[in-house]
């Protein structure tokens, strides 16, 4: 086992990390830019070393710094955690010829999931189900063609795309040059690559994933899913594990075909299939080759500690449970609460004047917050992630609106109040919602 691991990351996971290393017995490094200085990742880890100035990209992008740290600190491996340098496949390369470990996929595993086309096509031929749509990049007269034959609506997605960026929908034929042309742009902007792809566009799906973890001795198992379905612009908002809509036997079915794929693949440790579900069937839409901000509520419902295992198989160990070990107890939610206006999620950094964390049988507050703290401006505006587990989904919202109610965070703006609407909402009390759903909520709100 590893001796000392450095953390390649910031916040509430950097702290996530720390503690799974401690209770392994394993020293930590944290690394910091200038503006993180008094951050509570910093004040828990073993070591700590400032790696640039406050934009990501001269600190916790800055891959010579990091691999620096890890030469000064004496660390052998490194935990990206997510976001960042976490599924960047040139940074594992480095990370391996140093010497280090990194904790995480494969390389070209990463590379492989990184690009849309390629991830689409080795999955289909793995066996696992697909959205109809092209092959790979399409140009405007092969749209034109298939869009006929699949039919409208259809969604035109950047291959190299991410954050809903690069993604237009066609709702007829005449609308479909311009999707073309605008998702281009946004590509070219966001990512210097223009290439698109065409799917069809489902009307009311829910976003059905699925957690693996795999070992370097051909074990893989499936951990159960995860319904992100309440969304605002692509990006997740609450989570629950199990899903609403799925049933025991639906669970198994896509837990097998993905956990079969993946041991094909020669896969190694955690990762997350990203489905669309509509009427009984699942549709691939992507492949996450990291740890995912959600994780939580997998581990509450099942037990397992996921860091410990991307830590123990990438230091080699094999995992120590089968599927047939796997059970899960009852239903968990996670609100993600953001430094953001609650209805126009306008970013909101500041010093936090008051704070206070919920508590009490199955509550678990993820967060690197404190008061007196200052939430800086130059990072992503998630600020705690409050997590709640119960023997049954109805009670679960009631124990999630009773820890919404006693947390406190003063000083700043928050999506607090968001979710205390929401867990008083019919249709997420009845589980009746779509990837659409928040966001027509919000415009018949008037937000």
């Amino acid at each position: 086992m590893f001796e000392k691991i450095l953390i390649a990351n910031r916040g509430e996971i950097a702290l996530r990390i720390n503690r799974a290393c401690k209770e392994m017995g394993i020293a930590t490094v944290a690394v910091h830019s200038t503006a993180d200085a008094d951050a509570m990742h910093v004040r828990l880890a073993d070591e700590a070393v400032c790696i640039g100035p406050a934009p990501a990209g001269q600190s916790y992008l800055n891959m010579p710094a990091i691999i620096a740290a890890c030469e000064i600190t004496g660390a052998e491996a490194i935990h990206p955690g997510y976001g960042f340098l976490s599924e960047n496949a040139k940074f594992a390369d480095i990370v391996k010829e140093h010497g280090l470990t990194f904790i995480g996929p494969l390389p070209e595993h990463i590379r492989m999931m990184g690009d849309k086309i390629t991830a689409k096509q080795t999955v289909k031929a793995l066996g696992i189900p697909t959205v109809p749509g092209s092959d790979g990049e399409v140009s405007d007269a092969e749209a034109a063609k298939l869009a006929k034959e699949i039919g409208y609506p259809v969604l035109i997605k950047a291959t190299a795309g991410g954050g809903g960026r690069g993604m237009k929908v066609a709702k007829t034929a005449d609308e479909l040059s311009f999707a073309l042309s605008t998702a281009r742009a946004e590509a070219k902007a966001a990512f210097g690559n223009d290439t698109v792809y065409m799917e069809k566009y489902l009307e009311k799906p829910r976003h059905i994933e699925v957690q693996i973890l795999a070992d370097s001795h051909g074990k893989v198992v499936h951990l159960g899913e995860r319904d992100c379905s309440l969304q605002r612009r692509h990006q997740k908002v609450w989570e629950e594990a199990g899903s609403p809509a799925l049933n025991a036997a639906e669970r198994d079915e896509i837990g097998g075909i993905v956990t079969r794929a993946l041991t094909q693949l020669g896969y190694l440790g955690a990762g997350t299939i990203e489905f669309l579900y509509e009427d009984g069937r699942f549709y691939f839409i992507e492949m996450n080759t990291r740890l995912q901000v959600e994780h939580p509520v997998t581990e509450a419902i099942t037990g397992i500690d996921i860091v410990r295992e991307q830590i123990r198989v990438a230091a080699g160990a094999g995992l120590g449970f089968s599927q047939d070990d796997i059970v899960f107890e009852g239903h968990a939610i996670e609100c993600r609460i953001n430094a953001e206006n609650p209805f126009t999620f306008r970013p909101s950094p500041g010093t936090i004047t008051q704070f206070h964390s919920p508590g009490g049988l199955g509550v678990r507050f993820d967060s690197a917050i404190y008061t007196g703290y200052r939430i800086p401006p130059y990072y992503d505006s998630l600020a705690c992630k409050l997590i709640v587990h119960a023997k049954n989904r109805n009670e679960c919202l009631l124990r999630l609106r009773r820890a919404l109610d006693e947390l406190v965070v003063g000083g700043i703006e928050t999506t607090i109040p968001l979710f205390q609407k929401l867990v008083r909402e019919p249709d997420i009390i009845n589980g009746d919602y779509s990837i659409h759903w928040l966001e027509k909520y919000l415009v018949e709100a008037g937000h």
